[in-house]
């Protein structure tokens, strides 16, 4: 048996294992519509998706006026609140997760979702004993910064050269490059595949199948 290239893999989680994408674009321009503010367009509030939900909205709508940045936090988690329940993750995720675990690898989440979103969202999926570590925007710096990375490295002692990051956005993947770890993108979340591919990663899978049996044969 050949010798793994990876031990340690972090998956982030809208977009890449939950199929929300859409739902959390939706909340965006609903919260937007409560407030009497410019709707952002799809493309605008899918860019941010990844970020914390701070950021997300300074920069899905960076020339509002800054005091509806907290009332659309407020807004998105009302709208989000009603929906998140039925989100499904994406077909093969579970399959795909089980199987990385029986293989060996330590897993860990990276999200800008809070802790309590992500929290709930495990218990809902009944994922929350498959990963090993998780870190949320709330409690470290947002994507693209390499603190998620360097703090899960470091809980788990793991190396930053055996560890691997699977993100649908190029702040995933900026922030494996920061961090000094090596990226796969997945194509079917928020981000276009050519911007991911800008960033140089080692693959980019086109569905959760693709990535499953990349992550078999090469991780």
């Amino acid at each position: 048996m050949s010798k793994k290239q990876f031990d340690f893999i972090v998956f982030d989680w809208d977009g890449t294992l939950m199929d929300s994408t859409a739902t959390i674009v939706q909340c965006i321009q609903a919260a937007a519509k409560d407030l009497g503010l410019p709707v952002p367009d799809h493309h605008a509030a899918s860019y941010v998706i990844g970020l914390s939900l701070a950021d997300a909205m300074k920069a899905a709508m960076p020339d509002i006026d800054p005091k509806y940045y907290p009332r659309m936090v407020e807004r998105y988690r009302y709208h989000y609140l009603l929906k998140d329940h039925e989100l499904p993750l994406f077909d093969g995720v579970r399959d795909m997760l089980n199987e990385l675990a029986q293989e060996g690898y330590f897993l860990a989440v990276a999200t800008g979702k809070s802790r309590v979103g992500l929290s709930r969202a495990l218990h809902t999926a009944k994922l929350t004993s498959v990963f090993d570590a998780t870190r949320c925007s709330d409690e470290t710096f947002s994507k693209p910064h390499p603190a998620m990375l360097q703090e899960l490295t470091r809980e788990l002692g793991q190396d930053m050269q055996r560890t691997l990051m699977i993100g649908d956005t190029t702040h995933d993947l900026q922030m494996a490059n920061n961090a000094g770890a090596a990226s796969v993108a997945v194509e079917y979340g928020a981000h276009q595949a050519d911007a991911l591919a800008a960033l140089n990663p080692l693959y980019s899978a086109k569905t959760v199948r693709d990535l499953h049996a990349w992550l078999m044969q090469n991780a």
